[in-house]
């Protein structure tokens, strides 16, 4: 890793940091705008459904930001997504006394197996991870399309036992946003405090000097997939719980969405810059920006319009500060000769 990249990474750490902070900032202007032009908005049920919608995204998002941060990505999360939920479904209705746990297990599993495959591609086959997850994003959607043969799993045939565990609370919290949670501060504290962690920053900030330092790059990177697509996978499950009716069309265009969550919350496009807090409080505003529009009887059109804004002013704002960070460095360098 260069001197040039050390220096700069503390700088832009603390632009990011700010960058959370102006998330949050958002909110907060979001909530009391929509809460003052409708106070509904702020009802025990309205915060229940954004809190459950941020939940599978956050997951997902988490997984993404890993997988970022080592200078690839993942677009085929949408689809692991609707595989791992129609085969939990499809499990649970054909065994109807499977635990709940077990569910959780599979789902994730199916994601695991599909986002090593990903990284076998990407780490051995050479190949961008663009490309290759944009292949297997169509591919997992056939074979999801091609297994469902039009069927679908309704909530009549699922086990009440799953069917409460996606309405269920602990302290007046669903579960499944304690589980998001309990994802969130994991990730979070590895790769912070962890070898394991940091090295996946040092990749995205400069492969080449990554493996000259000695970090296995292609073992790490087999790892970020795998995560990214174990959590898309119990995210999968997460969807079933919550919604019941499962189709092969579950999470299309979601891909979106968690790359959006991703980028607006601060996790560089180039690597090695972010955390997994800022990606869900992106999934966090993502999603309240979709309940303010229909609480304001806003066509979901402009959602989509804004999204792009968000996407297209958080990467602007990531290359105009590298760009005055670097030209800082390149002036001081020039002082010391």
């Amino acid at each position: 890793m260069t001197t040039a990249t050390l220096n700069l990474a503390p700088k832009l750490s603390l632009v990011f940091k700010a960058r959370e902070l102006g998330i949050v900032i958002a909110l907060a202007l979001l909530v009391g705008v929509t809460a003052i032009s409708n106070p509904r908005f702020l009802s025990g049920q309205s915060i229940r459904d954004i809190l459950l919608g941020t939940a599978i995204l956050a997951v997902l998002a988490v997984g993404q930001a890993i997988v970022v941060i080592t200078r690839n990505i993942d677009l085929s999360v949408g689809s692991i997504l609707g595989l791992s939920a129609f085969t939990v479904g499809t499990l649970l209705r054909d065994n109807p006394g499977l635990p709940v746990v077990v569910a959780l297990l599979v789902g994730a599993g199916v994601g695991a197996v599909a986002g090593l495959g990903n990284g076998a591609l990407v780490q051995y086959g050479k190949i961008p991870a663009l490309v290759v997850t944009l292949g297997t994003l169509y591919v997992i959607r056939g074979i999801t399309y091609f297994w469902a043969g039009g069927q679908q799993v309704n909530a009549d045939e699922l086990p009440g036992s799953f069917l409460a565990f996606g309405n269920a609370t602990l302290l007046g919290i669903p579960y499944l946003v304690w589980i998001a949670l309990i994802i969130l501060t994991i990730s979070g504290v590895v790769l912070r405090n962890y070898r394991a962690g940091r090295e996946l920053y040092a990749m995205g900030s400069s492969p080449q000097a990554a493996t000259l330092a000695g970090i296995r790059v292609g073992r790490r990177t087999l790892a970020a997939f795998t995560v990214s697509g174990g959590l898309a996978g119990l995210g999968g499950v997460l969807f079933a719980a919550r919604f019941g009716t499962i189709d092969a069309a579950a999470g299309t265009g979601l891909e979106l969405n968690v790359v959006a969550a991703v980028v607006v919350g601060g996790v560089a496009v180039f690597g090695g810059s972010g955390s997994v807090w800022g990606a869900a409080l992106g999934a966090l505003l993502l999603t309240t920006i979709g309940s303010s529009l229909a609480v304001l009887e806003i066509n979901q059109f402009w959602q989509q319009a804004i999204v792009g804004a968000l996407i297209l002013l958080a990467i602007g704002s990531d290359r105009l500060v590298a760009a005055r960070v670097a030209a800082s460095l390149k002036k001081r360098g020039s002082r010391v000769r």
